[in-house]
C-alpha cells in the first residue's frame, strides 16, 4: 500500500494549493481529482466567466465607440461570434489548468484521476487501490442546489434549464434568459448576456438581490441594472417551469409568468460529501464542521473550501489550504473571516471587505462613513467609467477602517489596498497620508479617507 504524509481529495483552488504547499515543505503528497484539475473555479467558474465578461466588455465598448470620439459607419456589422468567444474561453482554461498540473508535477505531487473515497481515518480508496496517509485534506467543493420546483427536473434534463456549469457551453446566445436567484452568480451571468442583447429577467424570492452587499452599493447597482433593461423581480417565488415559461408568485401572491429561451438556476450550493460517508464526520447545516485550524471532528482530517461552507470563495479555499498545511506542520494558524474581500464581476464591478454599514449599526458600533464618487475622479472620467463610488466605514475613536465598499469598473483590483490596511489595523489617517499616484482611480481611497478625517478635496 502506498503511504503519504498528506492525501488531498479534490484539485480545485483549495486542494491544489494545499498539495503544493505541503510538497514545498518536504511532505509526501497525493492528490485525487475525479473531473478536471483546477476544479470548478478554473474550469466552470471564476476563470471562464471572466473570459466571457471580457468579451462582453469589448463588445460594449465597440457599441459605445462614439463616446470615445470614434465613428462606426454600420454597427450592425459588429456582432458577437459566440463560437469564437467560447473557443477563447476554452483556450484560457486549458492554459491555466495545464499550468496547475505542471506545478503539481514539478513539486512531485502524485496525481490520481478518479473518485476517491475515505474508508478509514487514514485510508482512501481510489480506482480499486487503497492508499494511506497520516493526514487527509477534504477539498471536494460544492454543487448547485436543485430545489423541488414543479417541472424543474424535466427542464434540466431537456437542457432548457441550466446551472452555472452548463450555461458556460451553451450553443448560442439566448434571446430571453430567466435567472432564478439574484445572488453573485446570477448577477454575473445577467451582465454577460444582457450586454450581448439578451432580454434578462432575474427572479429573487427575498426582498433584495445581493443580500450580503452594502445597501448603498446594492441600490446603485439596481439602478444600473434597470438602466440596462435587466428586469429584477424581488419577493417572487418560482413555482413551476413549463414549456418555455417560468411561472412564479409575486409579492402579492398572484401567479405570473415570464417567457424564456433558457433558464439559469442559481439559488445556492450544497457540499459534496459523498466521498466520506463511511466516516462519522460531523456536519453543520449539511456542510463539514471545522475548527479554527480547519480540522474536522476527526483531528487528522481537514476540510477546506466550499465543502466547509465558511465562505464560498476560491481565494478563501486557497488560503484555507495553506492554513491547513501549516497546522499539519505544527504552526498554529487561523483565518480572520472579517477581513476577507469579495467581488462581483458586473459592469461596473462590486468589491467589499469588512463590515457593511448595516452590520456596523447592528453591532452597535460608533462609526462614521465617507463616500466619494467616481464622477469626481479624473481617471474614471477619462475612461468613461464614471458610475460608482467608494464607501469607507471607520470607527469614530481612532478612525480605524471597519469596512470598504467599492462600485467601480476595476473594483476587484482596487479592494486589495483596503485588505492590507485592515490586516494592519490601519486608519483613515494612514491612508490619507499615503501618496496615491495621479491620475489613478486609486485616488478615491485618498479622498474618502480625507472625508473620514475632515473633508475630501475634490467634492
Amino acid at each position: 500500500m502506498k503511504e503519504y504524509d498528506v492525501i488531498v481529495l479534490g484539485a480545485g483552488p483549495g486542494g491544489y494549493v494545499a498539495a503544493i504547499k505541503a510538497a514545498q515543505n518536504n511532505l509526501k503528497v497525493a492528490i485525487i481529482e475525479k473531473e478536471a484539475i483546477g476544479g470548478v473555479c478554473l474550469n466552470w467558474g471564476c476563470i471562464p466567466t471572466k473570459s466571457l465578461l471580457k468579451s462582453a466588455k469589448v463588445y460594449q465598448e465597440f457599441m459605445n465607440a462614439k463616446d470615445y470620439g470614434i465613428d462606426i459607419a454600420d454597427k450592425s456589422q459588429i456582432t458577437p461570434n459566440w463560437s469564437n468567444i467560447l473557443k477563447r474561453k476554452d483556450r484560457i482554461v486549458k492554459r491555466l489548468t495545464g499550468g496547475v498540473k505542471m506545478l503539481l508535477e514539478k513539486n512531485k505531487v502524485e496525481i490520481f484521476t478518479g473518485e476517491g473515497e475515505i474508508i478509514t481515518n487514514n485510508e482512501v480508496l481510489i480506482n480499486d487501490e487503497k492508499i494511506r496517509a497520516k493526514n487527509i485534506i477534504i477539498s471536494t467543493g460544492a454543487s448547485p442546489i436543485l430545489p423541488p420546483i414543479e417541472g424543474l427536473e424535466k427542464a434540466y434534463k431537456d437542457n432548457f434549464l441550466m446551472t452555472s456549469k452548463e450555461i458556460l457551453d451553451i450553443d448560442n446566445i439566448p434571446q430571453e434568459l430567466v435567472i432564478i436567484g439574484g445572488g453573485v452568480i446570477g448577477i454575473e451571468f445577467a451582465t454577460i448576456f444582457n450586454t450581448f442583447n439578451t432580454k434578462v429577467t432575474i427572479i429573487e424570492r427575498e426582498k433584495e438581490i445581493l443580500l450580503n452587499v452594502d445597501d448603498d452599493i446594492r441600490e446603485n447597482m439596481l439602478k444600473i441594472l434597470k438602466k440596462a433593461k435587466v428586469e429584477v423581480l424581488t419577493e417572487s417565488t418560482v413555482v413551476k417551469i413549463k414549456n418555455n415559461e417560468v411561472i412564479y408568485k409575486d409579492k402579492d401572491g398572484n401567479d405570473k409568468s415570464v417567457s424564456a429561451s433558457k433558464v439559469l438556476l442559481s439559488v445556492g450550493m450544497k457540499a459534496n460529501i459523498g466521498s466520506f460517508t463511511k466516516l462519522n464526520i460531523k456536519l453543520n447545516n449539511k456542510f463539514v464542521e471545522v475548527n479554527d485550524s480547519l480540522q474536522t471532528s476527526i483531528p487528522n482530517i481537514y476540510a477546506i473550501g466550499d465543502v466547509n461552507g465558511k465562505m464560498m470563495l476560491a481565494h478563501v479555499a486557497s488560503h484555507q489550504g495553506i492554513i491547513a498545511v501549516n497546522n499539519i506542520l505544527g504552526h498554529k494558524e487561523k483565518l480572520n473571516y472579517d477581513q476577507i474581500p469579495s467581488a462581483i464581476y458586473s459592469f461596473p464591478e462590486i468589491a467589499q471587505v469588512g463590515l457593511t454599514e448595516k452590520a456596523a449599526k447592528t453591532k452597535g458600533l460608533d462609526y462614521k462613513v465617507s463616500i466619494f464618487p467616481l464622477q469626481a475622479n479624473g481617471k474614471a472620467l477619462s475612461a468613461n467609467e464614471k458610475d460608482g463610488f467608494i464607501k469607507i466605514i471607520a470607527d469614530k475613536k481612532y478612525n480605524e477602517i471597519l469596512g470598504v465598499h467599492i462600485l467601480a469598473d476595476n473594483a476587484s483590483d482596487l479592494i486589495s489596498e483596503a485588505v492590507v490596511v485592515m490586516k494592519l489595523e490601519g486608519t483613515a489617517d494612514e491612508i490619507a497620508k499615503s501618496v496615491h499616484p495621479h491620475p489613478t482611480i486609486s485616488e478615491i481611497y485618498h479622498e474618502a479617507a480625507l472625508g473620514i478625517i475632515d473633508k475630501p478635496i475634490h467634492i
